[in-house]
């Protein structure tokens, strides 16, 4: 019996260098598997460096926690840095695939409520005068992706610096900026995926960048301004809280409809599409296809009974499409044009989807609404019937042959 103990506890009685070294062995896509192993190892992957400073000091103490890390042996150096300043902390992270996660403290609600906090924020990417952070080139790790959470006005001169000095930076991720109201982001090279995610008050998005191949937003639907034209693969425009200003027209999402025309997977609400979308497409101002469109989801909503003439209208424009995912919002929040949109079927010609072997729903409340839908669906199919997975988790095939 004590030989067992003995055995079970080798590895969690080695030396922390000697567990690090086992560790720079493994994949990176296997190494963080080993946090499961016991409480000795979760807590190595856990380590954190704490320091204390002043919001001047912030960019410096990032640097030299990046340029400490060694991405061939993740254990060497902690793998978090918390720093104090001015009775707020921010928290940085480095996670697998070179990703950097820093997470700035919220300023408190209160204090929120009672001042405006408006603030603009201009990242300039790959930028060839760099401030003094040599050792983020030639150090072995090399970042690829970034997040940023909880900027405010306090700390936005901090973010662009930090931001101002990386290389190679291909993903750039912001997640809830309170008072954010302008965005720029200049990057001709690297930068091939952007999201932005729950900044509520951001009225204004200048993109100067070529390379974009993802977009993911979520929020009230700004005034996306792109300077140049890139071809998005993925897009996903989730503006269930409707536009972000109250003048917003059709020929000023012109822009974005050109970039998204080519995509592969598209995340779509349907009052973009009936408000912003259709009246640019629809005839006589010519034919307009999503060709590559493979996977569409759908964000609508409804009261009383589903309305699915947007969505019909839309499918006929997507003649590639594979894969469906219908979710409904029946939150008072979600906007909706309140317009009747019946006219949409009559005015689109009629495209038979070839390829579908998928459709979900999601949301539902109503059997009844899940399985009218997929009956007229149907009828848009041409060839095997597509797997049909309503919202409680059961499948419609066998009840629809």
């Amino acid at each position: 019996m004590e030989k067992e103990n003995t055995s079970k506890d080798l590895f969690s009685n080695l030396p922390k260098e000697i567990i690090g070294r086992i560790v720079s062995f493994l994949p990176n896509e296997s190494s963080m598997e080993t946090i499961l192993i016991s409480t000795r190892w979760r807590d190595l992957w856990n380590e954190t460096i704490v320091r204390y400073g002043t919001k001047e000091e912030i960019t410096s103490v990032v640097t030299k926690f990046l340029t400490s890390f060694d991405d061939l042996d993740p254990l060497k150096h902690p793998r978090k840095l918390q720093f104090h300043y001015e009775d707020k902390v921010l928290l940085a992270t480095i996670a697998n695939n070179s990703k950097l996660l820093l997470d700035f403290s919220p300023l408190k609600k209160e204090f929120i409520e009672n001042i405006q906090m408006h603030f603009e924020l201009h990242f300039k990417l790959n930028n060839q005068q760099k401030i003094s952070y040599k050792s983020f080139t030639c150090n072995i790790f090399s970042l690829k992706s970034l997040y940023l959470k909880s900027i405010s006005y306090l700390t936005s001169e901090v973010a662009s610096s930090i931001i101002s000095s990386l290389d190679h930076l291909e993903n750039l991720v912001i997640i809830s900026c309170n008072g954010l109201q302008s965005l720029s982001i200049d990057s001709n090279f690297e930068l091939h995926k952007l999201t932005i995610l729950d900044c509520l008050q951001l009225k204004y998005l200048h993109l100067k960048t070529s390379k974009l191949k993802s977009f993911q937003f979520r929020g009230p639907l700004p005034w996306i301004l792109p300077e140049f034209h890139f071809n998005l693969s993925d897009a996903m425009l989730d503006f269930r809280l409707g536009p972000s200003c109250g003048n917003f027209k059709t020929k000023d999402f012109d822009a974005t409809l050109l970039t998204i025309k080519n995509s592969q997977v598209l995340t779509l609400c349907r009052w973009t599409f009936e408000e912003l979308i259709w009246p640019s497409i629809c005839p006589p101002y010519g034919c307009f296809n999503f060709y590559n469109l493979r996977e569409l989801w759908w964000i609508d909503n409804y009261k009383d009974e589903y309305c699915m003439d947007a969505l019909f209208s839309f499918l006929k424009l997507c003649p590639s499409l594979e894969q469906l995912f219908v979710t409904v919002q029946i939150d008072a929040k979600s906007y909706s044009t309140g317009r009747s949109v019946s006219w949409f079927m009559q005015a689109t010609k009629c495209t038979k989807l070839e390829h579908v072997n998928l459709i979900k729903f999601m949301g539902f409340t109503s059997r009844k609404d899940e399985i009218s839908l997929a009956k007229c669906l149907i009828h848009l199919i041409k060839g095997k019937l597509p797997k049909i997975n309503i919202s409680d988790g059961s499948c419609l095939d066998e009840f629809l042959k």
